[in-house]
């Protein structure tokens, strides 16, 4: 086995090397995560609570703006901290057959009005023949984060998201293509960092990306990033295909 190889590095068509996460640190991030969880969101609670009791009774401009500021900052770090857990230990999937095109055209219709203001447009050429065995609230979770990185690659001129997907074998594949910035050799190595943040480059990596690999590796599916540095980027996913698709029985149930 090669250096590469043994840390995990994956190389994808000879443009960029990416790093998967090491299991000792995930377990080590599990273990923070559910202590941080309980320890942080009960002070987190109060302060909250507190600063919307305040908004009430306040009449001043520039003092409800700053108590709006600490609830809004308090709700981010309450967010930080479950995405933390949810990285750390996600649920177990709950599997359901589910229709591609539907849940994508869910998660862009969810993300128009933020599509819109950063000029931004998803086009999905996804056929409505393809069903994937997947957990419909993580893999939603997954389709919103992967536009949500090209709306951030593409910023701050927007442009043109395209999804689409095919089938090989027992998988879908399913691929997100920007042209906005790509990553540089640093964030590459730092893809699935969970701590790590390349917004200040262009493309936001955080939690954004550790959220997607860790809930497909729960479904024992694969992801693989394709990009240079000026881009473009194709982020591609092999997600398992539902046994039996039942379309006719999907059909009657969005009718109604």
């Amino acid at each position: 086995m090669s250096e590469s190889a043994e840390k995990g590095i994956e190389p994808i068509d000879g443009k960029c090397s990416f790093v998967l996460p090491d299991r000792e640190k995930l377990e080590a991030l599990a273990e923070f995560a559910a202590g941080a969880g309980h320890e942080i969101n009960n002070p987190l609670a109060t302060i909250i609570g507190r600063a919307q009791l305040l908004l009430k009774d306040e009449r001043d401009p520039q003092r409800r703006q700053m108590l709006m500021s600490i609830g809004a900052q308090a709700y981010r770090i309450r967010d930080m901290i479950g995405d933390a857990m949810l990285f750390g230990r996600p649920p177990h999937p709950e599997l359901n057959d589910l229709p591609l095109s539907e849940i994508i055209a869910k998660v862009t219709n969810n993300q128009a009005g933020i599509l819109a203001i950063e000029n931004c447009q998803v086009v999905s050429t996804v056929p409505d023949s393809i069903f994937l065995r997947a957990d419909p609230v993580q893999f939603a979770i997954v389709m919103t984060e992967l536009i949500r990185n090209s709306r951030q690659a593409l910023h701050p001129d927007g442009g043109v998201i395209k999804i689409s997907a095919g089938i090989e074998g027992p998988n879908a594949i399913i691929e997100v293509h920007d042209q906005g910035k790509g990553f540089s050799e640093i964030e590459s190595r730092h893809a699935f960092d969970p701590f790590f943040s390349g917004r200040q480059a262009g493309r936001g990596l955080g939690f954004g990306l550790s959220k997607c690999w860790r809930i497909i590796e729960q479904h024992s599916a694969k992801i693989e990033i394709e990009s240079t540095l000026a881009g473009p980027t194709t982020i591609r996913i092999r997600w398992p295909l539902a046994s039996d698709p039942h379309p006719s029985l999907f059909n009657e149930q969005t009718s109604n």
